[in-house]
């Protein structure tokens, strides 16, 4: 499998386009195809980050996608492909809102065939589980949560809104 890497490609900015933490008045693509494993995933965040740091973008929503999408890769690795390894596709949009994010895989689908609740793991706070909290992270730090699987393809997109 190759990594296919657009990083941000720059495209005509649309009418309205402010500054948002941005050096630039352009809209901008960071695109990554890679094998759903640790180090890849690893690495295509790490890309991710400097490319959006290179933009201008402001630190905390440099923190804030790199969670997030830490996450969601974290589940397409254990959860989608948990019996092996198969692609993934990270495309990530500077928009005048936010960023723009979209994950798509060929692995298992969500559970329901829907996003997870929000909620928290049952536990006292001195016996707080190690996992169960990635779903309500990304709902807290996100908006425009969605997920469809079409073909035998999990597509997941999400906003990260630009911070005050």
């Amino acid at each position: 499998m190759s990594i296919r890497d657009t990083s941000l490609a720059e495209h005509p900015a649309p009418s309205g386009v402010g500054s948002a933490g941005r050096k630039h008045g352009h809209k901008a693509e960071f695109h990554r195809r890679f094998m759903a494993d640790d180090l890849e995933t690893r690495h295509a965040l790490e890309a991710l980050v400097a490319v959006l740091g290179q933009e201008g973008i402001d630190e905390t929503v440099v923190s804030n996608a790199e969670l997030i999408l830490a996450e969601v890769l974290n589940n397409v690795v254990e959860h989608a492909y948990a019996e092996g390894t198969g692609p993934v596709e990270l495309t990530v949009g500077i928009l005048p809102g936010g960023l723009s994010c979209e994950v798509a895989d060929q692995g298992k689908p969500l559970p329901a065939g829907m996003v997870p609740p929000p909620d928290l793991p049952e536990a006292s706070p001195d016996s707080l589980p190690e996992g169960g909290f990635g779903w309500h992270i990304i709902r807290c730090l996100t908006s425009d949560l969605s997920y469809t699987r079409e073909s035998g393809e999990n597509r997941l997109t999400l906003q990260i809104p630009w911070t005050d």
